[in-house]
């Protein structure tokens, strides 16, 4: 496939077995075997949130009636494609009319102790559009990373992305197993469950040392498996007659409240 400056005339692809059409499609749908490990991003303000944070860009697919930006850089890839042909690949109801194939970044556990971690866990988080406001309240509030577990939705779900407004871009989200996460306590990590009852204040929990925030299942909250682990229990008082808080709402308070404390140090 050539490649095209942004100024130059580039043709415009009317097939929706167009192998480049193809494998955006895939990205889409977060297939990383077909898309060949590159991810999706959809609109104007994601791509310009990419470039901000310096992901590489593979190609730029843009809408034949839409503009080509001109903070591209050089040497960029791009591709019209028809109305119709983006909006198959898009799968979205109101297709934005420009989207892009980045190179995900990556980052691992080890990356991410040093100095004074401050951790998000998402623990079997379904909801796509709670853990993309988790990840940019994580950005928002100082936290170090954020460990999504198995059975936690993909952060590269194209609402997780538009939710996270661009912050996965810059917030190093890993995937680990519960053994990784048990094996923080050794390197001085305290564990810390979130619960809708029957923890501590969140006022009077030290959040102020290495500590990892696991925030459960929109439903059914933390497993056994991640109360046994905590540390301690950390609950929000509330006191309107709420049985609980959504999950991304009840992270953010707690990630606040880690913020607030440490800016005090």
């Amino acid at each position: 496939m050539p490649l095209y400056g942004k100024s130059a005339a580039t043709p415009v692809i009317s097939s929706r077995t167009n192998t480049r059409v193809k494998q955006l499609r895939a990205a889409f749908v977060d297939n990383r075997r077909l898309s060949g490990g590159w991810v999706a991003i959809e609109g104007d303000n994601l791509l310009a949130e990419a470039l901000r944070s310096g992901l590489m860009l593979k190609t730029v697919f843009v809408s034949e009636r839409h503009t080509i930006p001109d903070a591209l850089p050089p040497d960029t890839e791009v591709l019209r494609l028809t109305g119709d042909v983006f909006a198959s690949a898009a799968g979205t109801r109101t297709p934005q009319g420009i989207a892009a194939l980045v190179e995900p970044p990556v980052a691992s556990v080890a990356d991410v102790l040093r100095r004074t971690p401050l951790i998000l866990i998402a623990a079997g988080l379904q909801d796509p559009g709670n853990l993309g406001t988790l990840v940019r309240s994580a950005e928002a509030f100082g936290a170090t990373a954020v460990f999504s577990t198995q059975g936690t939705v993909s952060v590269w779900n194209q609402k997780a992305l538009r939710a996270s407004a661009g912050s996965v871009f810059r917030v190093p989200v890993v995937d680990v197993t519960s053994t990784e996460i048990g094996a923080l306590k050794g390197r001085g990590v305290r564990l810390l469950a979130a619960v809708g009852s029957g923890g501590t204040s969140a006022q009077d929990i030290d959040f102020t040392g290495s500590c990892a925030l696991m925030i459960g299942n929109e439903g059914s909250g933390l497993g056994s498996e991640w109360l046994e682990m905590a540390d301690a229990l950390v609950t929000i008082p509330c006191p309107g007659p709420v049985e609980s808080l959504n999950a991304a709402v009840a992270g953010s308070l707690l990630l606040y409240e880690a913020s607030r404390q440490r800016s005090m140090r």
